[in-house]
């Protein structure tokens, strides 16, 4: 049991590490709220899951540093104009309920920021929509001169006044706290596939099948892969070992459900944005591909006696 938490906290230590380049970006262009928010993000976590795991007298698990990466994940999900006590009831969400009464870290069936993130934007969602421009470093939600997002601007067919790649690369444009720098974002993965704390059969999936999809139908793969969420949700979502297939070749088939669930509700559904619900959806999958591509041992010879 001590390998085995000591081997989660250090696997939790280095995507908390390479999550930081993203936070210097969002500080950078946003100011003080953009750390304020992403703290209460993390404390909020890390005190839901000490108080449950004390109240239902479970194992203490704060020390694994698994909450403060739900935190994190889950600031980042948020625009930077987000009240902060609807902040800590998507905290509560993801680590109470999408985490711990599944059983706690291993247990869950779905990303628990990725499921937070979506029940706030069902429920909260005007303040969901309401982006600050970057740059302007505010420290009240009052004070912030609000924008549209790239993929917002592409949804309402303002395609004259949209960023260049160049400035969604280097991260110099209104979205949520942990998905506006590309570069940041690309920090991160190299951290994560250096340690091997994940594999790349996942982002490189869902990255290559948004850029392969939006350029069949005739639109700008470029943009569609460094505007909103895909950067972040490929390299730090949709590879949580605990909601994403175990093999290569169902990690290969996730990546790619996801793409392509992104695509189709980007361009055709109603929300400008696919990212989290292409995510949950498929970590309800994740079962049956695991299921269809897990070798089976072979029954020996002259079958059971």
């Amino acid at each position: 049991m001590q390998i085995l938490e000591r081997e989660t906290k250090k696997t939790m230590l280095c995507v908390i590490i390479a999550l930081m380049p993203a936070l210097i970006m969002a500080v950078y262009n946003f100011g003080a709220r953009a750390f304020i928010l992403t703290l209460v993000c993390v404390a909020a976590s890390v005190l839901f899951e000490f108080l449950f795991e004390k109240i239902t007298k479970r194992e203490n698990t704060v020390s694994d540093l698994s909450a403060i990466v739900t935190g994190l994940l889950l600031a980042y999900n948020l625009p930077p104009t987000f009240p902060y006590w609807m902040a800590i009831i998507g905290c509560f969400v993801a680590i109470v309920i999408v985490k711990q009464l599944f059983g706690g870290i291993g247990q869950n069936f779905a990303n628990p920021a990725i499921t937070a993130r979506i029940v706030l934007l069902v429920s909260f969602s005007t303040d969901m929509a309401v982006w600050a421009k970057p740059q302007e470093r505010f420290l009240s939600a009052a004070d912030a001169v609000t924008g549209a997002t790239p993929l917002t601007q592409f949804a309402e067919g303002s395609t004259d006044s949209l960023p260049s790649n160049m400035e969604m690369f280097i991260g110099t444009i209104g979205g949520s706290l942990g998905e506006i720098s590309a570069a940041a974002l690309l920090i991160g993965a190299v951290i994560l596939l250096v340690t091997r704390v994940i594999s790349p059969a996942i982002p490189v999936a869902y990255i290559g099948t948004v850029f392969v999809f939006t350029w069949a139908l005739g639109l700008d793969p470029v943009f569609h892969i460094l505007a909103g969420g895909v950067m972040l949700g490929a390299i730090f979502m949709a590879t949580d070992p605990t909601t994403s297939p175990k093999t290569t070749v169902g990690k290969i088939i996730f990546g790619i459900g996801c793409g392509l669930l992104t695509v189709v509700i980007r361009v055709y559904g109603t929300y400008p944005e696919g990212v989290s619900f292409a995510i949950l959806l498929m970590n309800i999958l994740t079962p049956h591909i695991d299921s269809l591509t897990m070798r089976k041992p072979k029954a020996e010879k002259g079958g059971a006696n």
